[in-house]
């Protein structure tokens, strides 16, 4: 998957969603805000990220330092503007390098981890925006698989600093149903004695979520509850509730 054109495809399809739809739509999955907010947030955003990158920074940017962080009045002109942000980080990491290491919030890591990690938070914004506006989330299946393991990925990183999102001794399994995912269509989340770690392992689970890949995105970034997206749950459902409660988008 090239997750550079996946980027500027994500973030165009979100600009096209709320050029189609009532800017003043409140957005039920990020409470308080509107479909406009999206725009600003996720703009500005992607420009954060880029300057990051283009200033080689090893500490955090404060976003009111973002610069041209703010959309323009003009609804069309501000839609050019997110779409230009996702151009800006690409720019920038190809300027630098993708191995190049800049500050990220959970450590140094190389200046290409920001573009998948924008990638995903466009693609989730896009999913609020249509629930929102009360139209279809589509996406590849690929895409929202990628989506679940960056997410994992990340909330299982911050367990050092927070409680931990499964407890010792329980699992959190999910499989996609998807035809031709193979092993990246299943996800394994443990603790052990070694810590919470996870892997694309086929197994059963303490609690067990089967459904498609994009239904399985929404629920574990809980955009969704798992029975309104149609996600058939198995085992101890307590577990998967205690995941949702540790770790907020």
């Amino acid at each position: 998957m090239d997750l550079r054109a996946a980027l500027l495809d994500e973030t165009r399809a979100l600009g096209d969603l709320i050029r189609a739809g009532d800017p003043s739509t409140p957005v039920a999955t990020c409470p308080g805000w509107t479909v406009d907010n999206l725009v600003t947030h996720v703009g500005r955003g992607h420009r954060w990220a880029a300057q990051i990158v283009d200033q080689r920074l090893a500490t955090a940017l404060d976003q009111r330092d973002v610069v041209d962080g703010k959309p323009p009045a003009d609804r069309d002109a501000a839609l050019d503007w997110l779409n230009a942000s996702g151009a800006l980080l690409i720019d920038a990491v190809e300027r630098h390098g993708s191995d190049s290491r800049v500050w990220t919030f959970n450590g140094a890591r190389p200046a290409g981890w920001w573009i998948r990690r924008r990638l995903h938070e466009a693609t989730v914004h896009r999913a609020d925006a249509a629930l929102a506006l009360g139209v279809p989330f589509d996406i590849a299946p690929e895409l929202a698989a990628d989506a679940i393991s960056e997410w994992i990925e990340l909330v299982t990183a911050k367990t050092k600093n927070q409680p931990a999102p499964v407890e010792r001794g329980t699992t959190v399994h999910l499989h996609a149903t998807d035809d031709g995912l193979g092993p990246t269509g299943e996800w394994s989340i443990v603790h052990d004695e070694e810590g919470v770690w996870w892997s694309h392992n086929h197994g059963t689970g303490t609690v067990a979520l089967r459904g498609p890949a994009s239904q399985l995105m929404l629920a574990i970034t809980r955009r969704a509850a798992a029975a309104d997206a149609g996600i058939d749950v198995f085992g101890d459902t307590s577990v998967w509730d205690l995941w949702l409660e540790r770790t907020p988008f």
